[in-house]
């Protein structure tokens, strides 16, 4: 058996690749930040030859700042804890509609599409109206994953909600219970 420094980063560079491709086909959740945006989004994916791939825009999921070209952080959660499990950066790349590499990642995220209104014709709309990406990892060798189980950054990665109308539970008027059991009792 080869114990040198080279076969040690080689052993490495294969676990570190296998965490990254078993976490992105199990988690059915994935938090990217383009880059030049300030915040993650989730995005529904799948795992499709060697790249994370999503659909969006067009009545799908947002795709808050994802241009082909471009880079983007990927954190992937763990699917049976929903924690940080490991983190990447990513090269976005959007194939042409139609072409290979386009049916082969529809194919794959048809399956993950779940509730879709136009199971039959899903094909048809994303490629008049949404736009599938690729989202290749863009480290190699040790830099492959900027996070890993044994070593996550100290800070927290929390962010203030987002504004939203929605309020919490008020509590109920004085006078509710004696109006709802004088109904009962009549």
């Amino acid at each position: 058996m080869d114990r040198t420094p080279a076969a040690a980063a080689t052993a490495a560079d294969f676990l570190d690749r296998a965490l990254l491709e078993e976490a992105a086909k199990k988690s059915g959740l994935l938090w990217v930040r383009a880059d030049g945006q300030e915040q993650s989004r989730p995005l529904w994916h799948a795992w499709h030859d060697g790249a994370v791939v999503v659909v969006g825009d067009g009545g799908e999921q947002p795709l808050h700042g994802l241009t082909a070209g471009a880079g983007a952080t990927v954190t992937v959660r763990s699917k049976d804890k929903g924690g940080r499990l490991t983190g990447w950066t990513a090269r976005v790349v959007e194939p042409a509609p139609r072409s290979e590499a386009w049916l082969g990642a529809v194919e794959e995220l048809k399956g993950k599409r779940l509730n879709a209104p136009d199971t039959d014709t899903i094909t048809d709309r994303w490629a008049r109206e949404c736009r599938v990406l690729r989202l290749e990892p863009a480290g190699a060798g040790p830099d492959l994953l900027t996070e890993r189980p044994d070593a996550m950054p100290d800070e927290s990665h929390a962010v203030a909600p987002m504004p939203t109308s929605a309020t919490t539970r008020r509590p109920i008027p004085a006078g509710l219970p004696k109006l709802l059991f004088k109904r009962r009792k009549s």
